[in-house]
């Protein structure tokens, strides 16, 4: 599976960069207004940390405009994945974009039906929302299970379905079992992936003694 981060705090993605875990990056309008920042100049860097695709969302509801916004987008860097909304105007700009070569995230995706017109409109990733689902009393995993299983029906799909609102480890993990390509997580999230009382705590055991012994290894 591919590690996504949620953000536009270049901060944070450099910090986790040098981790090597980040195959990706996701933003949308309301994390650029939380960086305060341009979105262009915010995006322009996050590409030059990041190789791997990073989403910039239009914000267009009509077509044309869509399209004149995201081909804007796809020229700030080669890595830039365009976000469309998962409406038939979206998906006409995600069919336009995608024939010219660009990668395109389609979101917003709450069913199955949408997933499967994504794909059949030449979507790179599709954003299931699996924790807003989850707010409102749906299972968001288990749309998860129900696109994998539509998209595995049909190879000449390369759609890959990028699980999107994640708001726990057990979403990851889940995701990962049921073979989703990508989970988009929030900063907060990731690091949580590390923890575990069990290592914290035998990383302690272990300290402790190696102080006793009164050695250095440098």
């Amino acid at each position: 599976m591919k590690f996504f981060v949620d953000t536009a705090d270049v901060a944070e993605i450099k910090d986790l960069a040098a981790s090597g875990l980040l195959d990706g990056v996701t933003t949308n309008p309301s994390l650029i207004m939380k960086s305060g920042r341009p979105m262009l100049e915010v995006i322009q860097e996050i590409c030059a940390i990041v190789p791997g695709p990073v989403s910039a969302e239009t914000v267009a509801t009509e077509h044309k405009k869509m399209l004149e916004e995201g081909r804007k987008l796809a020229k700030l860097a080669r890595n830039v994945a365009v976000k469309v909304p998962l409406t038939p105007d979206g998906l006409k700009t995600c069919k336009a974009l995608a024939s010219e070569g660009t990668m395109v995230n389609v979101t917003l995706c709450f069913s199955a039906a949408q997933a499967l017109l994504a794909a059949k409109a030449g979507a790179t990733f599709v954003s299931p929302f699996v924790g807003r689902l989850d707010d409102i009393g749906q299972d968001g995993m288990h749309l998860i299970g129900e696109i994998m299983t539509i998209y595995r029906q049909y190879p000449h799909f390369k759609t890959e379905v990028l699980v999107a609102s994640v708001r726990h480890t057990q979403h990851v993990v889940q995701a990962a079992k049921m073979g989703a390509h990508v989970a988009t997580v929030p900063p907060n999230v990731l690091r949580q992936c590390f923890k575990h009382v069990l290592t914290d705590n035998g990383l302690k055991a272990f300290l402790d003694d190696w102080a006793k012994t009164g050695q250095s290894i440098l």
